[in-house]
């Protein structure tokens, strides 16, 4: 181990504001067209629009979420062992998954079948047929909890080549890939890997995000995994960025206005693995590093600063995520049913929500060392309670 590594401040900014996202892009699928009865609850009138600003969002936000998650831990290993870092994703992934299948999911599921299925069952009735057989054949799931599950595994299968890179016999490895970036488009390399992942394996697996049968979602997250590693491994990659920000903001705006052209006009390829579909991803899997990259380079340029604001959303960050969906899927399974617009609907859901979870966080998590333990957070030293 060595000293405690400089804070990176530009990657905790993007870190809260990527959950906070979360929040509206959720909202938004309340409404999103073509996806009734896809969401958990979902309103009888949807938005185009709201549409647009689903597609253009997950293009890059879960990447993003992962690249994030693998330059938490190249500073995780900094100043842990190997063993250490296990333990510490148990405690932080797998005891707070337990904890949202148990208790924040069910609901979830629950106001799905009350407006999808005509379930006219209490919800103490409902529990035990929540563990009835798994989705799509049944009720189990773990919702929004899956990115949890993923990084969960990705942070062990990952660690065999994390340890290695920071081995004298790796290290030049990752040295070599800093200088071969540097000199060449920074940008070139590592999306031909990710485009590869998208036309080979997503016309197969479109994203149904069960673990052992999404293999487009599982490589190509686990990709971006081990990138956000690396990046963090050698200050030349951040070099890059900032000398190729302007260049690189440029190309993730015109290869985004292609695919919302491609999107709005409903000229999108049949998905098949016919040369145009295969295209297609392939230009997606370009198109989000692009957009990845970019964000870091405008991050990088004006979201480097500590703040007190960062410092209470950096830890509330996390439990704000496990929150989050129960809450909306609650507020908006009864807002729908109001005789209000759209827009009104969308506010007054995304409001009541970000309140509602900052509450649940404020009066039952933040203060009390079991529900912190529940929700991963460390505890608060006797003295402080």
């Amino acid at each position: 181990m060595t000293d405690i590594p400089e804070r990176r401040y530009e990657l905790d900014w993007l870190r809260v504001l990527a959950v906070l996202l979360l929040l509206y892009f959720h909202t938004a699928a309340i409404f999103y067209p073509g996806g009734l009865g896809v969401f958990y609850v979902t309103n009888a009138v949807t938005s185009p629009a709201i549409g647009l600003f689903i597609s253009f969002v997950h293009q890059w936000h879960m990447p993003l979420f992962f690249f994030l998650s693998g330059a938490a831990t190249w500073f995780s290993l900094e100043v842990r062992t190997a063993s250490q870092y296990v333990i510490e994703r148990f405690q932080r992934l797998f005891i707070p998954f337990l904890f949202g299948v148990l208790v924040l999911v069910p609901p979830q599921v629950y106001c799905h079948l009350l407006t999808t299925s005509g379930y006219k069952k209490s919800y103490l009735q409902f529990y035990p047929q929540f563990f009835n057989g798994i989705r799509p054949a049944g009720n189990f799931e773990w919702a929004h909890l899956w990115f949890i599950v993923y990084l969960l595994v990705f942070s062990l299968v990952a660690l065999p080549i994390f340890i290695y890179l920071r081995q004298p016999s790796g290290q030049p490895l990752c040295k070599w890939f800093a200088t071969t970036l540097d000199r060449a488009r920074f940008l070139i390399y590592p999306a031909l890997l990710l485009a590869a992942i998208e036309g080979l394996f997503r016309p197969r697996w479109i994203g149904f995000q069960n673990l052992y049968d999404d293999w487009a979602n599982v490589l190509l997250y686990l990709t971006y995994f081990v990138y956000g590693y690396i990046f963090c491994s050698d200050r030349r990659f951040g070099q890059s960025l900032d000398r190729q920000e302007v260049w690189v903001t440029g190309l993730a705006i015109v290869g985004m206005s292609i695919l919302l052209g491609l999107w709005i006009t409903n000229t999108v390829p049949d998905r098949s693995y016919s040369p145009e579909y295969v295209l297609y991803q392939m230009f997606r899997g370009f198109n989000s590093w692009w957009w990845v990259i970019a964000i870091l380079s405008l991050a990088r340029s004006h979201l480097n600063f500590k703040s007190r604001l960062l410092q209470y959303t950096n830890e509330a960050s996390y439990p704000f995520y496990i929150l989050h969906q129960s809450v909306v899927v609650i507020i908006g399974f009864y807002v729908i049913q109001w005789n209000i617009g759209v827009l009104e609907k969308f506010i007054v859901i995304s409001t009541g929500s970000l309140l509602g979870t900052i509450g649940l966080y404020e009066l039952l998590v933040r203060r009390f060392n079991i529900p912190r333990f529940l929700f991963g957070l460390k505890s608060i030293p006797s003295q402080q309670n």
